[in-house]
């Protein structure tokens, strides 16, 4: 894709991954960009972020149709994962610059990821901004969003934010602003990739952007690493991080489930009528064909979230497993956790769903409710029934 002039002497220089279907277990349907931007000022030229390392021939090729990369004299690297640094070693050996920004735990995984000592690393901190002529470079750094060595930098004059991971989306469009595409699926993505990126550190987050706040002048522009550049909504992205860091949730439940045959399901089934019959909006979502990312977005903004398996191997299902191990390591905090499912010989298993939901700081609701073989009638109206007492827990909160 060609570059594009998102403000005076500043160029999107990134390329479309219009392929990718999976980022480290989040499914991303839509694909995604690796973006990098080129800032001119009067006396220096920087070059922020690299792309995915199979990308680099056509970033290369995107940075040329601006200038000749020889010319390019400061990378900066807000964020050293290997989407945004893939192509560092083959765009440092063409352009050898005067110097490569990081911070000190940036440098740590520059070396551990390519085991170079002779790259000309210059340390940045809050003191030591960069003066590139008619343009200034503030560093802030954004530990822990979403890894230890994380920074944004702000351009003052131009009131823009390059700000790596964070407010992005995994989504490759033609398009590159976000007044440019349909806003229900902007926010869905966006919504998505905090639900799967960012909402284990949301602590973190909650003090990134009071420090955003105190450190930056007015944001005119959020140039992201993946996905629509913001510069209309600003404040609308704003306001989603600060009710999404501080994990806001609403009369929503959601449902999620694995079966082998169909007890679960049926019960699963009555928890949501239940759920329903009190007013409360209710996602169900079956494992068997809903991906463990999209329940995690369903989760966002959820009040409860009720977890279902049968019994196997004196454990749970395969699925569910995986997506216990998914959900815990994002740390849904404050969320009403409620468990269930059917078993033949031994509940044992289901019990301690409740255990590792505990362990991501959720407020467990009762005991896990389990039914032996297949449920009766008056089974279903216990979960049906267990369901209405989620839902005015749920209330309760909100």
């Amino acid at each position: 894709m060609k570059p594009i002039k998102i403000a005076e002497n500043i160029w999107w220089v990134g390329v479309a991954d219009w392929e990718l279907r999976d980022f480290h277990g989040y499914e991303t349907e839509k694909g995604s960009t690796y973006n990098a931007y080129l800032v001119k000022g009067a006396d220096k030229t920087v070059l922020f972020d690299t792309v995915k390392a199979e990308y680099a021939d056509k970033f290369i090729h995107s940075i040329k149709q601006v200038i000749e990369p020889e010319k390019i004299d400061y990378i900066v690297s807000n964020h050293s994962e290997m989407d945004h640094t893939g192509a560092l070693p083959e765009v440092l050996e063409l352009v050898k610059p005067e110097k490569l920004f990081t911070t000190r735990k940036g440098e740590e995984v520059l070396k551990g990821h390519f085991h170079r000592d002779d790259w000309p690393i210059e340390i940045v901190d809050k003191d030591n901004g960069l003066d590139i002529g008619g343009k200034t470079i503030k560093f802030i750094a954004s530990p822990m969003l979403h890894w230890p060595e994380s920074m944004v930098s702000y351009i003052p004059e131009n009131g823009m934010l390059i700000s790596n991971d964070i407010f992005g989306q995994h989504w490759a469009t033609s398009e590159r602003y976000d007044d440019e595409v349909d806003q229900g699926e902007l926010y869905h993505q966006a919504a998505k990739y905090y639900a799967n990126i960012f909402n284990g550190v949301s602590n973190a987050m909650k003090r990134f952007l009071d420090k955003l706040n105190d450190e930056t002048g007015e944001i005119k522009i959020i140039g992201v690493d993946h996905g629509l550049i913001w510069r209309k909504d600003i404040e609308g992205i704003l306001k989603k991080y600060r009710q999404w860091a501080a994990q806001e949730t609403g009369n929503k439940a959601v449902v999620v489930f694995d079966t082998m045959w169909g007890s679960t399901a049926k019960m699963a089934g009555a928890i949501v009528s239940g759920l329903v019959d009190e007013g409360i909006e209710v996602k169900q979502c079956d494992l068997r064909v809903n991906h463990r990312s999209d329940v995690i977005t369903e989760i966002l903004e959820a009040g409860a979230v009720v977890v279902g398996s049968s019994v196997i191997n004196k454990g749970i299902l395969p699925k569910m497993g995986d997506f216990l191990t998914y959900m815990t390591g994002l740390i849904p905090r404050g969320r009403i956790a409620a468990s269930f499912g059917s078993y033949g010989w031994n509940d044992g298993a289901l019990k301690k769903i409740n255990e590792e939901m505990a362990g991501a700081k959720m407020e467990i609701f009762e005991d896990c409710l389990t039914v032996n073989w297949v449920p009766t009638h008056d089974d279903l109206t216990r979960c049906f029934d267990y369901g209405k007492r989620i839902a005015s827990a749920v209330k309760a909160k909100h």
